[in-house]
């Protein structure tokens, strides 16, 4: 099985960035544990700040994985053209947040992707992340 993890922006500054919201861990350690965790899944990661750059990602991943983990950070609040992409790939993703996002700011609450997604994980860490590659593992991909 092959996942892609795609991450927007200010994702990269993870572990740095607001550790009292979003942890102390960098994501590229983080996926050294998912590796040891899933040693069956093959887990590809694509980040960027850049709109653009994460729709080209999710186009990448037609006919290359099973399944599509997205943490599309600020963007989930305002683009239409992710959300687009999204429903275009006809792929399975969930879309993953760090912190939940309902307990925040209002702008937050709103979420463009969501509804294109096969499901939704927030509020529960990095583990969102590992909650969604073990859903992908379990049940069968259309």
């Amino acid at each position: 099985m092959r996942i892609a993890i795609i991450n927007g922006p200010n994702l990269n500054l993870l572990g740095t960035r607001e550790p009292e919201v979003y942890g102390n861990e960098n994501f590229r350690d983080f996926l050294a544990t998912l590796d040891a965790r899933f040693p069956s899944v093959e887990i590809a990661y694509h980040q960027s700040n850049i709109e653009g750059e994460l729709i080209n990602f999710l186009h990448a991943c037609i006919d290359s994985v099973d399944g599509v983990v997205l943490n599309a950070g600020g963007y989930t609040h305002t683009s239409i053209a992710i959300a687009d992409a999204v429903a275009a790939i006809r792929i399975p993703v969930i879309e993953v947040h760090i912190s939940n996002v309902l307990a925040r700011e209002d702008y937050r609450k709103t979420s463009f992707i969501a509804a294109k997604c096969k499901g939704s994980i927030s509020g529960l860490g990095l583990d969102g992340y590992a909650l969604a590659i073990q859903y992908f593992q379990s049940y069968s991909l259309p």
